[in-house]
């Protein structure tokens, strides 16, 4: 971050008023449009779902609770593929339209998948389970009594749920719909398949096709303020959030069973953004894959894969290793070093890809070019690139990245280890490491393996740093599916896209699982 900005400033004010007489002033207004059609989005899909799953019986509800979940494994990029498409002019739905009507290509009216719209539908149904999540948990943690003392003074269930429910739920809403601006404004492979132009894609664009690395670093900066903006609020919210305790003993309400076109239109409402998010994806990507020339059983996709599962393996391990180490660090000794530590380690998730990859690369670069030129002066030959382009230095960036998704986890399993048990070891003589091995370990393997899972998964989605800092020649699941989109041959990017869905299912599936535990 600071690498990024300190390069923005470099730059020549010719290039900041370029910036802002052509291009900026379209990034900020696609920007901001994307921000507010997903946040309103995510918020009224994520908030109406979660409420009918915890206050309401209907049929398929248990089966919906989960399923609601899964459009979390999916990238928005490749849901953006499979619904190009499906609705693209030479797509199979207008196609059967003009079938069926006769008419010419120009004798109807339809909606333009490619555009800004396209981009956040996409967005919005991949993105409210952050919403749905949050709120469905906040729900079912509230107590009755508010409610009920609502519905006994004469209020309709609806206006007791928006008087009541959604302001004891307001900040995990917010806190969701904060998480899916952050992947909003970072999302690169969707907005630029769309040719929707946003931070985002400038970053790139400035980058690889301009060769204008001051002006990525002057975009990198602004997107980086922008990030920033939101990941103080969703700490400010997660903060509201203790607020609001529910007490040691809750008295949940129980579920009122809908019957007749109220259990269908509930049952309809939550089945609508399971079959755009995940079902209709899953059918649409698998027939382009049996239709395509290409094979995922080949050498050359045996080599995305691995590539990507070396990427991801690897910044998985480094990335838990260095959440246990800074957790562990602030639980046993407890500071203001520890917590800044811990604060600075957790903003990189509201750190958008092509921000860290152009603060990674510009020290980087200008460090290779001081040793190169050393070794030439003093030991008459040139080390080349020792960073720049490496694996290690894309598993570095994968670090700073997800470094708070592991961190949560961490966290989330050392909150059920008493203090006590510490003292306990500390006293009968055991070291800090000593009691790490011993007893943390054992206790959190649930909660590291899910750290573990996330960071792979995550890794595995990731897409405008892993453009950005691959090493030449070093191309994964992701880059491969971007690469056939853009040449548009979709057809053939089903087969990666499907490939990057089937690994995201592995940490949402056991979400899900968890998800129904409790109150029923």
């Amino acid at each position: 971050m600071v690498a990024a900005a300190i390069a923005a400033f470099n730059g020549s004010l010719d290039t900041w008023r370029s910036l802002f007489s052509t291009v900026l002033p379209g990034y900020i207004w696609n920007t901001i449009q994307l921000v507010v059609y997903v946040g309103i989005g995510t918020a009224i899909l994520g908030t109406s779902t979660a409420w009918l799953t915890v206050a309401y019986k209907f049929p398929g509800r248990r089966l919906l609770e989960i399923a609601l979940a899964l459009p979390l494994a999916f990238p928005a990029f490749v849901l953006a593929y499979a619904y190009t498409d499906l609705l693209d002019h030479p797509g199979a739905v207008q196609t059967a339209l003009r079938e069926v009507t006769g008419w010419g290509a120009r004798d109807y009216w339809f909606p333009e998948i490619r555009s800004l719209g396209g981009a956040a539908a996409m967005l919005i149904f991949v993105l409210y389970p952050y919403v749905y999540l949050l709120a469905r948990a906040s729900f079912s943690k509230q107590s009755a009594t508010a409610y009920h003392a609502a519905r006994t003074l004469g209020s309709a269930p609806l206006h007791a749920f928006i008087k009541v429910s959604i302001p004891i739920a307001r900040p995990a809403i917010a806190g969701g719909v904060i998480l899916a601006l952050m992947e909003t404004i970072a999302d690169f492979g969707t907005v630029a398949h769309f040719g929707v132009q946003t931070f985002a894609t400038g970053i790139y664009r400035a980058w690889f096709s301009m060769g204008d690395r001051a002006a990525a670093a002057q975009l990198a900066l602004c997107l980086l303020i922008v990030a920033l903006l939101f990941a103080s609020l969703e700490r400010i919210q997660r903060g509201a959030a203790k607020r609001y305790p529910a007490g040691a003993k809750v008295e949940t309400s129980a579920r009122i069973k809908l019957k007749g076109w109220r259990a269908g239109l509930a049952t309809f409402i939550c089945f609508v953004p399971v079959f755009v998010g995940f079902i209709l994806p899953i059918i649409v990507l698998t027939n382009m894959a049996i239709s395509s020339d290409h094979s995922p059983f080949t050498a050359r996709y045996a080599g995305f894969m691995e590539n990507s599962a070396i990427l991801a393996g690897s910044a998985a391990i480094v990335t838990v290793f260095g959440a246990v180490i800074i957790g562990f660090c602030a639980r046993i000794a407890p500071s203001r070093a520890s917590r800044f530590a811990t604060i600075v380690a957790g903003i990189g998730y509201a750190v958008p890809g092509g921000v860290i990859a152009v603060g990674l690369l510009v020290p980087f670069a200008k460090l290779d070019n001081i040793i190169n030129a050393w070794a030439k002066a003093n030991l008459g030959f040139s080390t080349g690139l020792l960073f720049t382009g490496s694996i290690s230095l894309l598993v570095i960036a994968y670090m700073v990245r997800y470094m708070a998704a592991a961190l949560n986890a961490f966290d989330s399993g050392i909150s059920d280890i008493k203090p006590n048990i510490d003292g306990a070891a500390r006293t009968l003589g055991s070291k800090p490491m000593q009691m790490l091995r011993k007893i943390h370990f054992p206790l959190l393997r649930p909660s590291l393996l899910t750290a573990l899972l996330i960071v792979f998964v995550d890794v595995m989605k990731e897409l405008p740093a892993t453009l950005i800092m691959r090493p030449f020649n070093f191309d994964t699941l992701a880059v491969q599916a971007y690469r056939l989109a853009s040449d548009e041959r979709l057809t053939d990017a089903s087969i990666p896209s499907l490939m990057i869905a089937a690994f995201g299912l592995i940490p949402v599936i056991l979400l899900c699982m968890t998800i129904n535990r409790g109150r029923r």
